[in-house]
């Protein structure tokens, strides 16, 4: 628990719902910046965190957390420039072979490679959509008016360009199958008899052209499809494949190093003698994963500054996740590594609970670092603030729309900082869920989504941003594919 006295911004910990109630009035029942007689020394808490922050990846008295929506835009940029930088080493990093070096660059997949990708360029039809004349229906291609005589042999699908038909003639035709030319339309199975002299009949009026789908219908060939940056769907896919495609142009996946930081976090059995499980390395790869990523390692380190430097210089990843060690204790060795290797602070701590401590920095100016809190909920509310808008623009996806539902119940919120709430969806409204401090896994894990709860907190039927979780709405198996 942080002690009394310390301010928003110093503290190296997340403070849980009791905490941020206590710090919204004194003892003696003023709020913390109101002065009183013979207090000149008291300040607003949110002066330490309203302050300039320094050029550098340093830390001190004058450091500033990032307000949570700037926070979240700093990483969508930063995802934007890097994504762009990479390109354009793509376009003139070659192999010796002469094709596109490995990387960011756009890369040509095979289309069962391709869902939840994103087109790199535009798709343009190879072939006229259909590449001929076919038949919508089942039933007879006919010529002029009825009643017809018959062919007796059929036309089917998958085979090549049938006899011409002469007018006052009619044969069976399958769906799909190649319209005989002088055809003036197609009668339905059932819109047509046959005689005792087998002699075709119709039985209902059939107009010129009914049931023909013409060649060049959808699309001819050379036609814009869809635009670039387009979500491969199975239904994208399906275009793709009858618009003549066997590879697309996607944005590869952002590729992810995991660092999970700790002596004291166990992978196996139950906790002992001050040691913990890992929750973090379980949860992290498959929620990356519903975010699009690539997960390239997983790896555990002990609370070691040269184990960390070497992990994180030897990494050929797009971004890089450590988890804990974003504070300013005795083992927290992320900010000393950042300074050490020259890195740039985008994000130094945000006004967000749980989660303050977590960071951004570029490492390279292709290649990004998020710093995770070592608490469960505050190491999610940092993915969720930090690595899924970086990951989202490296992928090319756009940003998902934003939307608010009402709370069903009022959340508290903290005195200065936004909050995020885990919340199930029921309806029109958002349900608060409990189990939700920094520590906490049991909220969000019933959860469908987190409600952003401003400074104050929010009363029940008041609309709260909603961050959907990737899964609650596509289901687990669209989310890790």
């Amino acid at each position: 628990m942080t002690a009394p006295g310390v301010r928003a911004g110093e503290d190296a910990h997340d403070l849980d719902v009791e905490e941020a109630l206590a710090l919204v009035k004194r003892p003696d029942g003023r709020a913390p910046g109101e002065q009183g007689p013979g207090d000149p020394g008291d300040q607003d808490a949110r002066s330490a965190t309203r302050r300039t922050a320094p050029a550098g990846p340093r830390r001190d008295a004058q450091h500033r957390a990032t307000p949570w929506p700037r926070a979240r835009a700093t990483a969508e940029r930063a995802g934007r420039a890097a994504r762009a930088t990479a390109e354009r080493a793509g376009r003139t990093s070659r192999t010796a072979d002469g094709t596109a070096a490995p990387g960011r660059s756009p890369a040509s997949v095979p289309l069962d490679a391709a869902l939840g990708l994103v087109l790199a360029a535009p798709l343009a039809a190879l072939t006229d959509l259909p590449s001929f004349d076919t038949s919508a229906m089942d039933g007879w291609a006919v010529a002029g008016p009825g009643p017809w005589a018959l062919r007796a042999e059929g036309v089917l699908a998958g085979h090549g360009e049938p006899a011409r038909l002469a007018d006052g003639e009619a044969v069976r035709i399958a769906t799909g199958a190649r319209i005989p030319q002088d055809t003036t339309a197609v009668l339905r199975s059932e819109h047509g008899r046959t005689d005792d002299k087998g002699r075709l009949h119709p039985t209902k009026d059939v107009g010129h052209g009914q049931d023909i789908r013409p060649r060049a219908q959808e699309c001819r060939t050379g036609d814009q499809l869809l635009p670039a940056g387009t979500l491969v769907t199975p239904a994208v896919l399906g275009l793709a494949a009858a618009a003549g495609y066997d590879t697309l142009p996607v944005v590869p996946r952002p590729r992810v190093d995991v660092l999970v930081l700790g002596d004291e976090l166990l992978t196996e059995g139950l906790p002992h003698d001050g040691l913990i499980r890992d929750a973090l390395g379980p949860m992290l790869p498959p929620w990356l994963r519903a975010l699009g990523a690539e997960v390239t390692s997983v790896r555990r380190l002990g609370d070691e500054a040269a184990a960390l430097h070497r992990a994180v210089t030897g990494s050929e990843a797009d971004l890089v996740v450590t988890t804990g060690g974003t504070a300013s204790g005795p083992v927290d060795h992320v900010h000393p590594t950042l300074r050490r290797i020259g890195a740039e602070l985008l994000v130094d701590g945000v006004e967000v609970r749980p989660g303050h401590p977590m960071l951004l920095a570029r490492v390279r100016e292709d290649q990004h670092l998020v710093g995770l809190p070592g608490n469960p909920l505050a190491a999610v509310s940092g993915l969720l603030t930090l690595a899924e808008p970086l990951l989202r623009a490296l992928a090319g996806h756009p940003a998902t729309e934003r939307y608010a539902l009402p709370l069903k119940d009022g959340a508290p919120g903290h005195p200065y900082d936004t909050r995020l709430v885990p919340v199930a969806l029921r309806a029109d409204r958002a349900v608060p869920l409990h189990y939700n401090g920094p520590a906490m896994l049991r909220g969000v894990a019933a959860a469908d989504a987190l409600a952003v709860v401003p400074p104050g907190g929010a009363g029940p039927g008041q609309e709260t941003e909603i961050l959907e979780l990737p899964w609650a709405m596509a289901g687990i198996g669209a989310c890790f594919t």
